[in-house]
């Protein structure tokens, strides 16, 4: 398998509300993480960073251009890999330890990382079985309740347990967004991490059911409306409700 250049390696799609799509678009669609920019008033914000293996901060000239906030949906390998590039990082305190010491079991590398996960390696030299993540330590700590401060744009935290302990989601009232992480996306759940919790999840989706959301931005696979959703969440609670 050949090498993608730098430059090749991220793709960026203007969508409404002033978000931007930032996708790794040689990472196989399961394996990719979403990540997210948000414009705001006095800074932005940045829902999750990618795998890390090329610099956002280099190549993607968007994610410099103002005080930015970089909130981790939660800390598995493919979502906080360029944490380390920004100065205001923000993690749920249930995985603060993870971001501050993110070794490869602890975020999953050691078991998700390998050349077949990519339609294209990322630029050389890199190496599969050397890949880790770099230490990215909080600079503040998020709790169920808390605020992402934009200046025009609220983002409420909502702790969203059961894919790992600090998973989180945003939401922005006044415009009917959530950012849901990787607790609820239009695609295969995974589940059983080492650290999920089943009765934690059921709770969560729960939760998440009764946010009267417009657009939902997840951690994997595309954006989906209200209809869609409910649609999922039920779907899934049936289900465990019949096991």
């Amino acid at each position: 398998m050949d090498h993608a250049r730098p430059e090749d390696w991220y793709a960026l799609t203007k969508l409404g509300d002033d978000v931007t799509y930032i996708c790794e678009p040689h990472i196989t669609e399961y394996y990719r993480c979403n990540i997210w920019h948000v414009r705001g008033r006095d800074r932005d914000m940045l829902v999750d960073s990618g795998m890390g293996v090329v610099s956002l901060s280099e190549w993607v000239p968007l994610v410099t251009e103002r005080p930015l906030d970089a909130v981790a949906s939660h800390t598995h390998y493919d979502h906080i890999g360029c944490h380390h590039e920004f100065d205001c990082r923000l993690v749920h305190a249930a995985e603060a330890d993870i971001l501050a010491n993110p070794t490869r079991a602890a975020t999953l590398a050691d078991t998700a990382v390998r050349d077949e996960i990519f339609t294209r390696l990322p630029p050389a030299p890199y190496s599969s079985t050397a890949y880790a993540v770099k230490a990215a330590p909080a600079t503040r700590l998020l709790a169920d309740g808390d605020v992402v401060d934009l200046g025009d744009r609220q983002f409420e935290v909502i702790h969203t347990p059961g894919h790992s302990p600090g998973g989180i989601a945003l939401w922005e009232a006044a415009s009917g967004i959530l950012f849901s992480g990787d607790i609820h996306y239009d695609g295969p759940l995974y589940e059983e991490t080492y650290h999920a919790n089943a009765a934690d999840y059921v709770a969560s989706m729960k939760r998440l059911l009764e946010i009267p959301v417009r657009v939902v931005h997840g951690g994997h696979f595309p954006s989906f409306g209200q209809e869609r959703h409910r649609a999922l969440i039920r779907a899934w609670l049936e289900e465990k409700d019949a096991g």
